[in-house]
């Protein structure tokens, strides 16, 4: 049987890691790359069987998945973040998948997003697909610090059960990300000669909030809706701010 390999990468995720390695148990091995974790990420990924390495530098997240990717020996990888996880009807399609004869050289899933608790079925969140099973020797991250996705030499298809995902737990863990996410990708625009100013920042978050909510349906995820409208604006203005 095709070996499968599941990767994250982490830093002080204690409170969801030990979900997401559970889900994916009868996977052959579990690698996780930690970039300094001050809590007790480690020592709980260790104690589901995972490989840890620690990296003490932070390349961005295209970057420190290519160093979980090479870590992998599966035939197959399965890609998640700390904050993600699989129920069984996943977990049986994927195992199929490995024993298909005729399987694809990747596969996009759809993810079930959650803000604060609450599942968002709009607002650009729902239908997600992300590439996240594919063959070892087929996949490769992109080298983005931030927005890395998987690039497949071959054929790509689509599961039909849902990968879950926490998004965002709280307004703490919002602002948290909201200050980490504006600050990587504002380094990989100035990289690009990209240049900002307040007024085109103010402007950039506005239409972010106004896709999010109309042109995305976020209205129909009622008060949530507004909420991640905001979210994304907030998250946009700061990105072009610092440009």
């Amino acid at each position: 049987m095709p070996r499968l390999s599941l990767i994250v990468i982490a830093k002080n995720e204690e409170a969801s890691l030990g979900r997401c390695l559970r889900s994916v148990s009868f996977a052959d091995e579990i690698i996780v790359v930690d970039s300094g974790s001050t809590d007790g990420t480690i020592a709980i990924a260790r104690a589901h069987g995972a490989r840890v390495i620690e990296t003490p530098d932070w390349p961005g997240f295209g970057p420190q998945k290519n160093r979980a990717l090479a870590a992998a020996t599966g035939d197959w990888v399965l890609s998640l973040d700390a904050d993600e996880w699989i129920e069984p009807p996943l977990a049986e399609e994927i195992r199929a998948v490995l024993m298909r004869a005729d399987a694809a050289d990747g596969y996009e899933i759809s993810r079930r997003s959650r803000f604060c608790g609450v599942v968002v079925g709009y607002s650009g969140w729902s239908p997600d697909y992300v590439l996240r099973l594919f063959r070892r020797e087929r996949g490769r991250f992109t080298d983005d610090k931030v927005h890395e996705h998987v690039e497949i030499a071959g054929r790509v298809a689509r599961l039909k059960c849902r990968l879950e995902h926490d998004s965002i737990t709280d307004p703490e863990d919002a602002a948290d990300k909201i200050k980490h996410y504006a600050a990587a990708a504002a380094l990989a625009l100035r990289a690009k000669g990209k240049r900002s100013s307040l007024l085109k920042a103010w402007l950039w978050g506005m239409g972010a909030l106004l896709r999010t909510f109309i042109l995305r349906l976020g209205f129909l995820d009622g008060p949530v809706g507004w909420q991640i409208a905001r979210y994304n604006q907030r998250y946009t203005y700061e990105k072009w701010r610092r440009v």
